[in-house]
């Protein structure tokens, strides 16, 4: 007894202090963020920062405005949302609860192979692929815009979102789909009026996980958003999120200079959008479990 105490001691505490270096090492990473990027604002104000129209961080004298850049971001995420959610997650009620278990067993392994392409192949994909075929096909002045990159995100969005909801789905006890059968429900009755609403919490964490990808992904839109500053006034405008800024101006600005500060105040300003954005995705997540809790 003495030795099975002490066996799942050990394992408690190799777990603890596995969660404790996590949080240490986050803790670590946003310590460097927020001293590298809180330096600018001693010489620009937060709201010239945040609602500033211009950015050009390389004149004379410098403009850090980067309302455009989360403009930018904010418009990717939400389009690539609208195309990656319905697909993902009907294409995982599909697989849970419609096809056979031959193609169940033939589609899964597929998605979650798309799931593990690189960014850098699906950005190619979108700028020597798919441009092109936006630029004959409806006649704009460039294919590297907002559509093409909310696209490829929700490209890559889909298999994370389709996989996890899948997940979801397939762990709802079967009972609660025999005793709807059995009251007389028909099989599609069923699964959106029980199997759903169960596995909701999930279906929501899914969703959380795809858009926080597309919201902080950097390679596909560095390579086909058009790189333009500008606040898109329609889907075919060339546009530049914080990301890829980040990542096309931090190998360019001078070490500890007014622009290499104002890159990581960029990352700051992502990362507080990405923190409150999870704490809400997680507190509508909650409430759907306790409402489809109740519901059941």
């Amino acid at each position: 007894m003495n030795k099975r105490f002490l066996k799942e001691k050990l394992i408690r505490a190799g777990f603890f202090v596995t969660a404790l270096v996590s949080v240490l090492v986050l803790g670590m990473i946003m310590v460097f963020l927020f001293s590298q990027g809180l330096p600018i604002f001693d010489q620009v104000s937060v709201g010239r920062f945040i609602f500033g129209t211009q950015w050009y961080p390389t004149a004379e004298p410098p403009d850090f405005g980067i309302l455009p850049l989360i403009a930018a971001s904010v418009a990717v995420t939400a389009v690539s949302s609208l195309i990656a959610i319905p697909l993902g997650v009907t294409t995982a009620v599909y697989l849970a609860e419609i096809a056979s278990p031959r193609m169940r067993g033939f589609f899964k392994p597929v998605v979650e192979m798309l799931a593990a392409l690189p960014s850098v192949v699906i950005g190619f994909f979108g700028m020597v692929v798919f441009a092109p075929f936006l630029l004959e096909q409806l006649d704009l002045l460039t294919g590297l815009n907002l559509l093409n990159a909310s696209i490829m995100l929700a490209f890559m969005s889909v298999p994370t979102i389709c996989s996890i909801s899948e997940d979801a789905i397939y762990s709802v006890p079967a009972e609660l789909k025999e005793a709807s059968l059995a009251l007389g429900a028909t099989h599609w009755q069923t699964i959106y009026r029980v199997i759903v609403p169960a596995a909701l919490s999930g279906i929501s964490t899914a969703v959380i996980l795809g858009m926080s990808r597309a919201m902080g992904e950097t390679m596909v839109v560095l390579m086909v958003a058009g790189g333009a500053s500008l606040i898109p006034g329609s889907l075919f405008d060339p546009v530049r999120p914080m990301p890829a800024s980040i990542a096309a101006e931090m190998a360019e600005a001078p070490f500890h200079s007014e622009h290499y500060y104002a890159l990581f105040a960029i990352g700051v300003v992502l990362f507080l959008f990405t923190f409150l954005f999870n704490i809400c995705a997680d507190y509508i997540a909650g409430r759907h479990k306790q409402v489809g809790a109740a519901t059941l």
